[in-house]
């Protein structure tokens, strides 16, 4: 079972790859190549010297076989010679600068285009992401990316420089020998035709070789991750065994290539060998016959081999430049989407200093990928300054909802979102959120130290206020005892740490980031005891003197509320005080009722879960 979602997956990486056969596509790049027309003309220039002194050679073999072999005179000789080595230099010294200024102009122009595509990407809403594979961006940013620096940094030189050569080959061999020629143009399809159909079926073998190679990695990759339930279950005898078949299904396509390979080496090596062969026994009797010069069949078969060279070389590089144009066709739709949530080209201030102050005016809002469903229906809410509020429901009632609008993920389809007396459309995105900290339940935590994790609610802060805010957070003890402390790293999404340490950095961020409003996700929900009452006084430190919404999974947690605010199938049902609700009777009622009795099979004393320590499970 396992191993079909692997294929599947494997499958959709292969739809994801370029697919367009349109070179025009490849005039997409011309916009991040024009900033570097000083490299693209010196590329031009060597690579145009390069082919021209490849061509010259021919010449000067000619002189060295006519003038140095058949005069018998050894100053002449030595003289071709000279003439000779001193094209192989020039030659070298444009390959060297051809290859230089290339490959740098490749990798220059693909950072550009990776920078330009992250830049697009982290501006583009999450409502983007509801309907867009996180693994097609990736591709885009990875695999798509290197196709082109190979295009810019090596094949279209290569195709251009092998395009000059066929040209300039078939215009000397006519001149040298048009009989030779006539016999040359007959054998070049001879050579080229076998080599392009077996190439084709090498590219076509390469794939499915880079697929089977794709589905061993995601085994990899997934047995890895889960090597504590494989090994629960005692299923490492399995495991090894669908490894082992994946491992031997990519053997056996990469023997299939080996071996196509071979049989295209050794065919092109036949038809250009026994194509040369046969141009030099019929020279060789036009020699005879005084009808040319040996320099001249020197010269003839050294442009003969040249023209099937590059016959050959650009029957190989068209397949890359179209798939090239399948990932600048790709790139460019990337780049061309607009961000939803933009800042408004006259942008209104927020009050300074900040207020507080939070109202959703009538909202109605439905997410992207459920449009037939409304989150939030005609919803109203007014939060004062420095007022905490609890926004209590079941799952799917829209209390997550009410985080996303308001820190302006998504705009409403309906109603007004306000901060401080300003509807959020009428701000920038930036200074929407410049005021407003999330503490989520699931924290994320970046590869970094401690120092970098909680510098990231403020990036200008100094050393003194990272520690500062760490204390706050009741974080600097455990941080302290880390081996190299503040400086240790703290692994990938933070696993080193406990889900309460995690919790601490999240609340130290934010305490450095001091905002006027704060975002709760219920951050004590999935924590143990001892770790939940040290980050619930770590959050109440938080909370002092900030407005601040409460998404609460434990009923236990609104009694610290200012209001409670009960929500249903994205509306407000009933609003008040933990008693006043209770008094009411309704949703609020039954939802602590549950959880009420929860407790008491849990607690000897179900009062104890209303005054301190908040051990109740979700409602």
């Amino acid at each position: 079972m396992r191993e079909s979602s692997t294929r599947r997956r494997a499958d959709r990486v292969a739809e994801d790859r370029p697919r367009s056969r349109d070179l025009r596509r490849l005039g997409d790049l011309v916009a991040f190549i024009k900033p570097y027309r000083s490299a693209v003309i010196g590329a031009i220039v060597a690579l145009t010297v390069s082919a021209s002194t490849v061509l010259v050679m021919g010449i000067g073999l000619r002189r060295l076989v006519d003038q140095g072999f058949r005069s018998g005179d050894a100053g002449l000789l030595d003289h071709a010679f000279v003439i000779l080595f001193g094209i192989v230099i020039l030659l070298a010294l444009a390959t060297f600068g051809r290859y230089f200024i290339v490959s740098w102009l490749g990798e220059r122009v693909v950072a550009d285009i990776r920078e330009a595509v992250f830049d697009r990407v982290v501006t583009l809403s999450p409502a983007y992401f509801e309907i867009t594979k996180t693994g097609e961006i990736l591709s885009r940013l990875t695999t798509d990316t290197t196709v082109i620096q190979v295009v810019i940094g090596s094949t279209a030189s290569a195709a251009l420089r092998n395009l000059l050569l066929l040209l300039g080959g078939v215009i000397l061999l006519i001149v040298n020998a048009p009989w030779l020629t006539g016999l040359v143009l007959l054998v070049v399809p001879v050579v080229v035709i076998p080599v392009v159909v077996l190439g084709r079926l090498v590219r076509r073998l390469s794939r499915t070789s880079q697929d089977r190679v794709a589905e061993v990695s995601s085994s990899i990759e997934e047995s890895l991750n889960a090597v504590r339930t494989i090994q629960a279950f005692g299923h490492e005898g399995l495991e090894r065994r669908r490894f082992t078949k994946q491992v031997e299904r990519a053997f056996a396509v990469a023997v299939r290539r080996i071996r196509a390979r071979a049989l295209l080496t050794a065919l092109v090596i036949l038809s250009v060998f026994g194509a040369v062969a046969t141009v030099l026994w019929v020279g060789g009797h036009e020699v005879l016959d005084g009808v040319i010069t040996p320099g001249e069949l020197s010269a003839f078969v050294f442009y003969a081999v040249v023209v099937a060279a590059s016959v050959g070389a650009l029957s190989e590089v068209l397949g890359d430049l179209q798939r090239a144009a399948g990932a600048a066709e790709r790139l460019a739709e990337l780049l061309s989407i607009k961000p939803q949530i933009e800042a408004p080209a006259e942008p209104v201030d927020l009050p300074d200093p900040p207020i507080g102050q939070v109202a959703f005016e009538n909202v109605t809002f439905h997410y992207p990928s459920r449009p037939d469903r409304a989150a939030l229906t005609d919803f109203s809410l007014r939060v004062d300054s420095g007022q905490t509020i609890a926004l209590v429901g079941p799952s799917g009632a829209g209390k997550s909802t009410v985080f996303q609008l308001l820190l302006r993920f998504y705009d409403p389809q309906g109603g007004r979102v306000l901060i401080d007396g300003v509807a959020l459309p009428e701000a920038t995105p930036a200074a929407v959120r410049a005021r407003i900290a999330l503490v989520p339940q699931d924290p994320v935590i970046f590869s970094a130290d401690a120092w970098e994790n909680i510098r990231y609610g403020r990036p200008d802060a100094n050393d003194d206020d990272v520690r500062a805010a760490a204390e706050a957070a009741a974080a600097t003890e455990f941080l302290s005892q880390l081996p190299d402390g503040f400086a240790t790293f703290l692994g990938e999404k933070g696993t080193r740490l406990s889900g309460g340490q995690r919790q601490r950095i999240a609340i130290a961020r934010s305490v450095l980031r001091n905002p006027p409003i704060l975002l709760l996700d219920e951050a004590t929900s999935a924590l143990d005891a001892e770790n939940e009452q040290t980050v619930q006084a770590a959050l109440e430190t938080l909370m002092t003197g900030r407005t601040t919404i409460v998404i609460a999974h434990r009923l236990a947690t609104v009694l610290r509320a200012d209001r409670i605010v009960v929500m249903d199938e994205g509306t407000v049902v009933a609003t008040g005080t933990h008693a006043e609700l209770i008094a009411q009777g309704g949703l609020y009622a039954r939802l602590a009722a549950l959880q009420f009795d929860a407790d008491r099979v849990a607690t000897p004393d179900p009062t104890a879960t209303l005054i301190g320590t908040n051990r109740e499970p979700a409602a």
